[in-house]
């Protein structure tokens, strides 16, 4: 086994001065260092030997980059591709508590009931004085559990996470050039309204299959930047955001939808940040939430698009910041019920201890899913690198060779009848893969979910395959 290196070795690395390795594309693609090992992923605990230079990545709070462990091998299978102790069918003895694993909208806080939301203001104005201090404690609360920085704003916004981020896309772009970053589904929507609807003159587009990154090192933050943190339909996360100057020239725009409370945010390299209550929280949809930098602010007042802005975009008015949005004073008229529901589900977190423990607890949950993987034959993470793994939308490949050997349609069928399964027997709800996404599995790790749920999952997840690969023979 080779020794452990820093971060910054690594980042000190060529290609040419690791010609042995692989060089693949992607600024953190990794070739793990022992060809029949899987290895462990969540940040601070990676496996993996060096490859192409990269940006230095913090992975977590020690900086490690570890090596290939020799106890993270596969288990052996027989000659049918089964596992040992899984050639019968018979059914785990254990279920989840709670089989909603669904990545959107997601299970709702443990111990949640609608009597939680029996002081919904209900039957009233939103614009009632009461109605506002409802929406201002969200806005408030929201700040506070993210620590968001003094002179940045805050809002609620219509049309949930997809509403917040339009309305950004529409009303800052456009003064100057724009790198638009995309490796999974919604990020390759934010291409799309880049290129066909707000059919912006200087655009780059920096794509990357599913399960890695584009290369973060060809980003030029003189130019506005767009990106997700967190890709929910392929698993495939920021490692971090070291990668981003402190002092640049474009604003930083994320979509961190199944990022945020589950993953820190390094404020000071975004400036604008969108969010919606259905993921991490388990809050319901319709909402989104809108963050702004004073930078974001600056470029709201001094920056008129040119272009028709529907209402719901609106930010500014007369170049100044439409300031109410920002303590209470919604565009348009929201759910009362939801927003109660949100404050329901910060009142936990906050309980909790915050932040911190939000992603504690995903960290763990995700920890259950990859120690899984790591002695199961039959799957794979679909993100590559480990450092890039999402705690919160663990996406699967299904990599048996019997698999593998249909063609897409007989791939994406196999995949639906492990789902089916699941959800027959009520053990697992919502847990294949996004529509456009490869065929495999997709679990949600976020905070309102049980370890033990997790936990009881997965010999479910080992029955629903051999039944399914049984089926094919």
């Amino acid at each position: 086994m080779s020794e452990p290196i820093s971060a910054s070795e690594v980042a000190a690395m060529t290609p040419a001065s690791s010609a042995a390795r692989s060089s693949i594309r992607g600024s953190l693609r990794f070739l793990v260092a022992s060809g029949d090992s899987k290895s462990s992923d969540l940040a601070g605990e990676t496996t993996i030997s060096t490859g192409p230079s990269y940006p230095s990545a913090s992975l977590e709070n020690d900086h490690r980059v570890a090596t290939a462990c020799d106890d993270c091998r596969p288990r052996a299978t027989d000659p049918s591709g089964r596992v040992p102790g899984m050639t019968t069918l018979e059914k785990p003895a254990s279920r989840p508590a709670n089989p909603n694993f669904s990545s959107g909208p997601c299970a709702k806080r443990p111990g949640w009931s609608l009597e939680a939301l029996g002081d919904a203001f209900l039957g009233r104005s939103h614009r009632a004085s009461e109605g506002k201090a409802r929406l201002k404690l969200a806005i408030d609360k929201t700040v506070d559990i993210l620590g968001v920085p003094e002179g940045y704003v805050c809002g609620i916004m219509p049309g949930s996470d997809t509403g917040a981020f339009e309305a950004a896309m529409w009303t800052m772009l456009g003064e100057r050039g724009v790198d638009v970053l995309a490796w999974e589904s919604f990020g390759a929507g934010w291409v799309t309204n880049a290129v066909k609807e707000l059919r912006l003159d200087d655009l780059r587009v920096m794509e990357a299959d599913y399960g890695e990154l584009p290369d973060l090192t060809e980003v030029d933050f003189s130019r506005d930047v767009v990106m997700t943190a967190n890709g929910t339909t392929s698993g495939v996360r920021l490692p971090d955001y070291d990668w981003i100057p402190d002092r640049r020239e474009g604003l930083v725009l994320v979509d961190g939808t199944s990022a945020v409370f589950a993953q820190d945010v390094d404020w000071s390299k975004v400036d604008v940040l969108t969010f919606s209550w259905q993921k991490v929280l388990g809050g319901e949809a319709a909402h989104g939430m809108l963050i702004l930098s004073p930078r974001a602010i600056a470029r709201l007042e001094s920056y008129s698009p040119g272009r028709p802005l529907p209402k719901v975009f609106r930010l500014a008015k007369g170049g100044k910041l439409i300031s109410g949005i920002f303590t209470g004073a919604t565009i348009n008229t929201p759910s009362m019920l939801a927003v109660e529901d949100y404050l329901d589900a910060l009142a936990w977190a906050e309980g909790l201890g915050g932040q911190p423990v939000l992603k504690a607890r995903a960290d763990a949950n995700a920890r259950v899913l990859f120690d899984w993987i790591s002695t199961t034959p039959w799957v794979e993470n679909l993100a590559k690198a480990p450092v890039t793994r999402s705690n919160t939308s663990v996406c699967l490949a299904i990599v048996d060779p019997a698999v593998t050997a249909l063609d897409e349609d007989g791939q994406a069928a196999f995949a639906s009848r492990l789902v089916s399964l699941l959800g027959e027997e009520g053990v697992a709800y919502d847990i294949g893969s996004y529509r456009d996404a490869p065929p495999g599995l997709r679990i949600w790790c976020g905070s309102t979910v049980e370890t033990s749920d997790l936990e009881a999952l997965t010999p479910w997840l080992d029955w629903a395959f051999a039944t399914a690969r049984a089926e094919l023979a």
